[in-house]
């Protein structure tokens, strides 16, 4: 899914749900499968195998899914699970949804 001037805040997680990676891209699906395949060998999700899409949203400025990322990034926890909470109760990963639409 690629935006033309919009973007999406996504929460990534590994597999015992202990870490969650806020990000912000208007590629989602192609940033998501770089996310699974440590296509970034050294980075964050990669070294803490964050490779499950639990959370995405959709802004249509990149400018707003920036600020948004930025608000997510910068609180706490509990306010991260509530929002994957709401949109993903069962923390399923969301990326085959994702790429059959």
């Amino acid at each position: 899914m690629v935006f033309i001037q919009g973007g999406c805040v996504y929460i990534m997680t590994n597999k015992r749900h202990t870490v969650l990676y806020v990000g912000v891209t208007s590629d989602l699906t192609g940033r998501v499968w770089e996310h699974k395949t440590h296509f970034y060998p050294d980075s964050f999700t990669a070294k803490y195998q964050c490779e499950k899409l639990v959370y995405y949203c959709f802004y249509p400025r990149i400018e707003e899914a920036i600020g948004v990322e930025k608000a997510v990034k910068g609180g706490n926890r509990k306010a991260k699970i509530k929002l994957i909470n709401e949109l993903n109760p069962d923390w399923i990963d969301l990326y085959d949804k994702l790429i059959e639409e």
